[in-house]
């Protein structure tokens, strides 16, 4: 991370501020390791792909039918049938044609399939006769070898987050293993002496500890290897201990509570005596007590996340996950935006971006409509359960009325 990341001081960025300074920590992709692919999916290609093979192989029909050289006569003798898995063993000649099945190759000389739906056949004569012929065109229902992936070309770019289709496509090139980037190690734990582990008896002044629980959730459908601390008390040293034994173990360090101003808030000063603090205020809400800095002579990326549980799922959201995708090879990653229609007013204030969780639905026009999930505290994680997508209002904006357009990013592998 350059200088300028860390001359930002007690200065309060806007949400774009705190991700080009995010961008400035450049993350080394993480080392790769080589997995079957059974147990690929998920981990992020860490190498691209070149085709080993042309797919399909081989020029095939891609109906039932006949397979003929054009142009097709008005009746044609079958000269023999061809099945998926075999293959016509001479070629065919002018005026010839073989049945074949959905999948088996051509044969020599073949450029035309016709399905059964266009033909009249006669089976004991072997005779075949196209019925509208008129319909009939040269080169129809052929799959021609190479369409779909040519050998040496690149099936796959470096970074691909590899999904069921991907997967399949790899199979289908006859790869059994792949490069994948390694999984990063990421220790999380909560801080504050009201926070209590579910299950416990909580006290008067107690709250239980939902955030490593949604932190653990958005960390493991992103793929981390997760070193949970649970909960640490509000005492400096303990804290500062806590961060210096994360940072020679894990890729990342990231804490809920305890980045504010208040009085029992020690993060910053931990942070401060063990690594170097970027920002901590950032203009947006929920989530404006954000602290990023790094941790330890490896500078450790490091998120002090804030207290609240819907904040610490929306500051993760926004800064925490391309940090982490970058990590494991996803440079290209943007999170997906769309523009909807505003079915309600929604308060917001000049000078910082609000996120307001929403629900989004397509009207019988096609049109996208989003509203918001009602009360938009920062404490309401019901908020989140009820929404299937956040509504960025931009700082240039005040209040939206009914009928404007607003953007939505909308929940996705994570959430």
């Amino acid at each position: 991370m350059t200088l300028s990341c860390f001359a930002l001081g007690e200065r309060m960025l806007d949400v774009d501020e705190a991700l080009a300074a995010l961008g400035e920590l450049v993350a080394t992709r993480l080392p790769a390791e080589r997995l079957p692919l059974t147990a690929a999916a998920r981990r992020v290609l860490a190498g691209e792909c070149i085709s080993p093979i042309d797919v399909p192989q081989r020029t095939n029909a891609a109906m039932d039918g006949i397979a003929l050289a054009w142009p097709a006569p008005a009746s044609v003798p079958l000269v023999g049938d061809v099945l998926a898995g075999h293959r016509f063993e001479r070629p065919l000649e002018p005026g010839e044609a073989v049945s074949i099945t959905t999948g088996a190759p051509l044969p020599v000389g073949a450029d035309t399939v016709i399905m059964h739906e266009q033909l009249e056949v006669d089976a004991p004569a072997r005779m075949a006769t196209i019925r509208h012929a008129q319909h009939v065109s040269r080169g129809q229902n052929v799959r021609h070898a190479g369409e779909d992936v040519a050998r040496g070309s690149r099936a796959m770019p470096a970074g691909t987050r590899l999904k069921p289709q991907h997967l399949g496509l790899l199979a289908s090139l006859g790869i059994d293993s792949v490069d994948v980037v390694r999984r990063p190690r990421v220790t999380i734990f909560s801080t504050g002496d009201e926070v209590t582990l579910p299950g416990e008896v909580l006290g008067e002044a107690g709250i239980y500890d939902a955030n490593r629980y949604s932190l653990r959730g958005m960390l493991e459908a992103l793929g981390c290897e997760i070193d949970d601390l649970g909960i640490l008390a509000d005492r400096p040293g303990a804290i500062r201990d806590a961060l210096a034994h994360a940072a020679t173990r894990a890729d990342m360090v990231i804490t809920s509570g305890g980045v504010s101003s208040g009085q029992a808030d020690w993060v910053k000063t931990a942070l401060a005596s063990i690594g170097r603090l970027g920002f901590w205020r950032i203009a947006m809400r929920p989530g404006r007590p954000l602290a990023f800095g790094v941790l330890g002579e490896t500078a450790v990326p490091f998120f002090g996340l804030p207290g609240n549980p819907v904040a610490v799922m929306v500051t993760f959201l926004q800064f925490v996950q391309p940090l982490l995708r970058r990590l494991q090879g996803e440079h290209a990653w943007q999170p997906t935006r769309w523009n909807a229609i505003a079915d309600e007013a929604m308060h917001s204030r000049g000078g910082r971006v609000d996120f307001h969780r929403g629900i989004y639905h397509i009207d019988g026009a096609g049109r996208l409509h989003v509203r918001a999930t009602g009360s938009q505290g920062s404490g309401r994680l019901s908020s989140m359960v009820a929404a299937n997508c956040l509504i960025e209002i931009e700082s240039a904006r005040a209040d939206v009325a009914a009928g404007e357009t607003v953007l939505l990013q909308p929940f996705g592998e994570l959430t």
